[in-house]
């Protein structure tokens, strides 16, 4: 399995991005693309060509089933929702890959910025219930685990990098 950040170039060197925690201990099987909007990856392009792949964006889903095994790769816009729905306007290749909406088992708990969609989901947490979906259980344990570390208020010590599993 793999999982590609397509982010917003606004979004890569803010503290409030909880992408960086995907990318830490996930490794290899987490992949960062910098979104541009003249030129797609032509990396990304070739992977979605090759099929099983999916667009985890809210709204209408193409699946009609909420079974995630036959997808091997997961591209998630990581960015604020406002540029997200840009990026996914602006990028003509998104809106040809097959799109699934996540069913949380939770509310978020996100607290990072003000005005976040309710129904809606960070970066990290999509991540986690796409593991916890695909089986994956230990490494969304331990992704979770990071991700409530890292929402401990602003007094609290940060947590270090941890080490890089892989899937």
């Amino acid at each position: 399995m793999k999982i590609t950040l397509l982010t917003h170039s606004k979004e890569v060197h803010k503290k409030s991005n909880t992408g960086r925690l995907v990318l830490e201990l996930l490794g290899k099987a987490a992949e960062q693309i910098i979104w541009n909007r003249q030129e797609a990856s032509q990396k990304l392009l070739d992977e979605i060509a090759i099929g099983k792949t999916a667009l985890v964006y809210p709204g209408t889903s193409d699946e009609d089933s909420y079974d995630l095994g036959n997808i091997n790769h997961f591209i998630l816009i990581d960015s604020t929702w406002h540029e997200a729905r840009k990026i996914h306007q602006r990028s003509p290749y998104l809106q040809q890959v097959r799109r699934i909406s996540l069913k949380p088992t939770g509310k978020s708990r996100y607290n990072l910025r003000k005005n976040q969609r309710e129904s809606g989901l960070c970066t990290a947490e999509c991540v986690i219930e796409i593991l916890r979906s695909t089986g994956n259980t230990d490494i969304a344990v331990q992704l979770e685990e990071q991700f409530l570390n890292y929402m401990r208020p602003a007094t609290a010590v940060r947590p270090k990098t941890v080490n890089s599993l892989s899937l």
